[in-house]
């Protein structure tokens, strides 16, 4: 694989003050790419920090012969529309604010319509919010079909008003959102499920729960601390997949969606702290692609895996192989991630495949590892998949937020139907925007 460092260009952007009202900003020519990365098989082809608001989860959405990438973040409430007709040249056309002093890192969009979660803001220096002060639960629907003239719909709150809020919800388009909720008398986040035929009007049409969440009901609580719906991820006929950390990979019959039913429940690191974070689906082959996520810095904890599963017989997953765990190119001052400082370990893959947008699953795999950046890997072969390509960015030039440190995480992957790749550095970096370049096989 061909290696590359990348250049000494610095730019710091000022952060831009939040405005009360829908902003539309107007275009600008993209960021020049901060200095410091390195690549294997990968062209770097455009960055953007979004007027000093570092990306977090992202989501896409097009109008007309316009691609528009829509980007939550960590320090403001609200979400960037960004135009990357052309990958190299992304413009951040358009600011939407969030409620005020409120989390909303979580997007996704089908339909026309944007589902983002609202909920309690970190205590962390820096974002400008502040958990003790009011803040909303739940999540905001918003009409992006025109994304430079997006609308509000409607809002669902949860009933636990000082709870966590939602998560990582999905919406597949259609009647019903798909949520991972903090509700009253639970312990953690649970599986919920929005009717929106209304979406100025939103009900809950049904909810799951992991045995021992429900301790208001009298459930006695498990011993593992984790046991909490990280998210749904999609479903597959009447079939749900959910990431539900320490429970591991959950399987339900959503055929009535006022009675969900287990159909299986698979784990894969014993004591792990976040047994499962993401599952994605490769729904030609029947297999998913399942993947831990490392909580604990500077790897002081179990672990962390991504693994390849076989769900032909939904009722009885296994295993059939893990992917390799990313190795540091020759010449740097660590042998290994570990050593490297920050959180190394699997986050986010190319994960939302019921959006028409997005690169179908096929015989590349996308996945960030946080310190160790973007990998991507070759699954032509379920039992070995091997890496053929990876982007690391530097170190950050600008700490948005003090308390997340001077290290590089990489959080979110999307990869759009052109074959453009978009990271995100989470709460210190932009979007960079990548090309594979590599084999792949067919």
């Amino acid at each position: 694989m061909r290696h590359v460092v990348g250049g000494s260009l610095k730019h710091v952007l000022n952060a831009a003050a939040l405005a009360a009202a829908l902003l539309a900003l107007p275009p600008a020519h993209a960021d020049p790419v901060p200095p410091g990365w390195t690549a294997e098989n990968m062209e770097v082809l455009g960055y953007t920090i979004m007027d000093g608001r570092p990306g977090f989860k992202i989501s896409m959405t097009r109008a007309g012969d316009r691609w528009y990438l829509i980007t939550a973040h960590y320090n403001v409430p609200g979400w960037s529309v960004i135009d990357v007709t052309d990958p190299r040249n992304p413009k951040t056309v358009k600011f939407i604010p969030g409620p005020p002093n409120t989390n909303t890192v979580q997007v996704d969009i089908a339909d026309g319509i944007m589902v983002v979660a609202l909920g309690r803001p970190e205590n962390r220096a820096g974002t400008g919010m502040d958990p003790n002060k009011p803040y909303e639960a739940g999540v905001m629907l918003i009409d992006i079909k025109d994304p430079l003239n997006p609308k509000e719909l409607g809002r669902w709150h949860t009933d636990n008003p000082t709870g966590r809020g939602t998560h990582r919800n999905a919406y597949l388009g259609g009647r019903y959102v798909h949520l991972a909720a903090d509700m009253k008398g639970y312990d953690g986040d649970i599986y919920v499920i929005l009717d929106i035929s209304d979406p100025t009007k939103p009900v809950e049409a049904g909810r799951w729960w992991y045995p021992g969440q429900h301790v208001a009901g009298g459930e006695t609580p498990q011993k593992d601390p984790n046991i909490n719906l990280h998210n749904p991820n999609f479903v597959d006929g009447n079939l749900m997949y959910l990431s539900y950390g320490d429970a591991g990979m959950v399987i339900l019959d959503i055929s009535d969606v006022k009675k969900p039913k287990l159909v299986s429940q698979t784990k894969f690191q014993p004591h792990h702290k976040f047994d499962v974070h993401t599952v994605s689906p490769d729904f030609k082959r029947k297999l998913v692609y399942v993947n831990s996520e490392a909580v604990i810095p500077e790897c002081k904890g179990p672990l962390d895996h991504a693994t390849i599963v076989d769900v032909s017989n939904p009722a009885k997953p296994f295993a059939v192989s893990r992917f390799p765990v990313p190795v540091p190119p020759p010449g740097l001052p660590y042998k290994n991630f570990c050593d490297k400082g920050g959180r190394f370990g699997p986050h986010n893959m190319n994960q939302l495949q019921y959006n028409p947008n997005v690169q179908k699953q096929g015989n590349l795999a996308y996945l960030t590892w946080f310190n160790a950046g973007l990998r991507v890997y070759d699954v032509s072969d379920k039992r070995l998949p091997r890496e053929v390509g990876n982007f690391v960015a530097g170190l950050p030039e600008k700490l948005y937020i003090e308390s997340y440190g001077n290290y590089v995480r990489m959080e979110d992957v999307f990869v759009d139907s052109r074959g453009y790749i978009y990271v995100t550095g989470g709460a210190q970096q932009g979007i960079y925007i990548l090309r594979y370049t590599g084999p792949v096989k067919n």
